[in-house]
């Protein structure tokens, strides 16, 4: 079953995970399809799993993937609000999205799609 994030973003220079991890871009249509890229496929999950002590002993829930998924941002202010939509587990979803952003993100509500 799919999910809607409701995602913000109060300052998005900010949202910057680990180094080899983190968003590039500044823009909210940047930050949504770099998100979309994170769910949609196993290239960030990849990337991080290699840079663990032991990328084998790695539990393999952590590279669910959603082709489906759909991410749409949009900058309100001087914030920037993202609303991903996707059928990979909540935990899953966060865990990218600290990859991507660090702790500078609020999860402001959860809905089905």
């Amino acid at each position: 079953m799919a999910a809607r994030y409701y995602i913000s973003l109060p300052d998005p220079a900010k949202a910057r995970g680990g180094k080899e991890f983190s968003f590039t871009s500044n823009s909210a249509e940047g930050l949504a399809a770099e998100l979309q890229d994170a769910l949609r496929s196993d290239g960030l999950f990849e990337r991080w799993r290699a840079a663990q002590d032991d990328p084998d002993g790695v539990d393999p829930a952590l590279g669910a993937t959603d082709p489906a998924a759909a991410v749409t941002g949009q900058q309100d202010d001087l914030h920037v609000d993202l609303i991903a939509t996707t059928s990979i587990p909540g935990s899953v979803f966060k865990h990218r999205l600290r990859l991507l952003a660090g702790s500078a993100w609020e999860l402001r509500d959860v809905s089905a799609a």
